[in-house]
C-alpha cells in the first residue's frame, strides 16, 4: 500500500514553535489535510513538544537562532512535495485547503502568497496594515531557502502566485502579548543590526515612531478599526522607539569592548535583556 507521502503533490504542513502547547494542541488535529505534518521546536519550556509527538508530527528539537533557520530546518526534515508554513496561531479553513489542493495540482508555480485574516486583542481587524499581510507561506520543496532574522523571507525560484482564500490569524489577544513579543523581535532586530555593523540613526528614534503611527493609523486606515485600532497603532510606533533604543546600546556595547582592545565583539557576547525597553 503507497503511503500519503506517496501521492502526487503531497503537502507537508510546517510550523515554528516556542512554548505554544495551548495553540498547538488546537492547531494540529485541524492540519489532518496535510500528508505530513512538522514541527520545529526551538526550545520550548512547556508541553509543545510531547503535544506536538502525541498529535503525530514529526518534531525537529533545534535551539532557536533565527526564524529563517528554523524555517529551513522545516523544509530539510520534510518529504513531501509541498510544503505550507503555518504558524501556531493560525487556522486555515475548509475554503483554503480545497483552493490549495486545486492550485497545484491545475498551475505551474513555484509558490504561493496567503492572504491573512487577523484578529488583535479579540477583534477582527480590516485595516491598520493588516490588510497587506500577504506573506508566501505555500512552496515547492527544493524552490528556495528562507533568509532574514527578523523579518525572514523566502527567495523562490519560479512564478508566484497568490491564493484566494485566507488564514485565519488569532495573534495579540491582550496588550500584555503585544508587550512580550514586541520585547523579542525587537531585541532580535537589534541584534541583527549590530551583526551587518548597521550604525544608529537620530532618525530611528525621533523620526520612525512617529512615521509607524502614521503609516498604520492614516495612510493604512487603522482609524476605522476603532479604539482597538487606534491603540495597536499607537503600540505598533511605541515598538519603533523600543527597537531603536536597543539597538543604540548594543551598539555602544560593541563599540566600547573594541575601545577596550578585547577581542573583536560577536552580537552572541553582547548582552541585552529581551525585558528592556530603554
Amino acid at each position: 500500500m503507497k503511503s500519503k507521502l506517496d501521492v502526487a503533490n503531497s503537502i507537508t504542513a510546517a510550523v515554528i514553535a516556542l512554548d505554544e502547547e495551548s495553540h498547538l494542541d488546537d492547531l494540529l488535529p485541524r492540519l489532518a489535510w496535510a500528508d505530513e505534518i512538522v514541527v520545529v521546536d526551538g526550545g520550548s519550556r512547556d508541553r509543545s513538544v510531547e503535544v506536538a509527538r502525541r498529535h503525530g508530527a514529526h518534531v525537529i528539537e533545534r535551539p532557536f537562532d533565527n526564524f529563517a533557520n528554523q524555517r529551513n530546518a522545516a523544509i530539510d526534515g520534510a518529504h513531501s512535495d509541498w510544503i505550507f508554513f503555518i504558524d501556531a496561531d493560525e487556522r486555515s479553513t475548509e475554503r483554503l485547503v480545497a483552493e490549495v489542493r486545486h492550485r497545484i495540482r491545475t498551475e505551474a508555480c513555484s509558490g504561493y502568497r496567503v492572504p491573512i485574516r487577523s484578529t488583535i486583542f479579540g477583534r477582527r481587524f480590516r485595516f491598520s496594515g493588516t490588510q497587506n499581510d500577504i506573506p508566501l507561506r505555500l512552496m515547492r520543496r527544493g524552490s528556495g531557502r528562507w533568509g532574514g532574522a527578523v523579518h525572514e523571507r523566502f527567495a523562490i525560484t519560479g512564478a508566484v502566485g497568490k491564493l484566494d482564500a485566507h488564514l485565519e490569524h488569532f495573534t495579540l489577544p491582550t496588550t500584555e502579548a503585544f508587550h512580550r513579543k514586541m520585547q523579542r523581535y525587537t531585541t532580535l532586530e537589534a541584534e541583527a543590526r549590530v551583526a551587518r555593523w548597521q550604525r544608529p540613526s537620530f532618525t530611528d528614534a525621533w523620526l520612525r515612531p512617529g512615521l509607524e503611527l502614521f503609516r498604520r493609523l492614516v495612510w493604512k486606515q487603522g482609524w476605522l478599526d476603532g479604539p482597538v485600532g487606534w491603540t495597536f497603532c499607537g503600540l505598533s510606533g511605541y515598538s519603533e522607539w523600543v527597537l531603536a533604543t536597543k539597538h543604540r546600546r548594543l551598539w555602544r556595547q560593541m563599540l566600547a569592548e573594541r575601545h577596550e582592545h578585547r577581542e573583536p565583539a560577536t552580537v552572541a557576547r553582547l548582552s541585552l535583556s529581551a525585558g528592556e525597553a530603554a
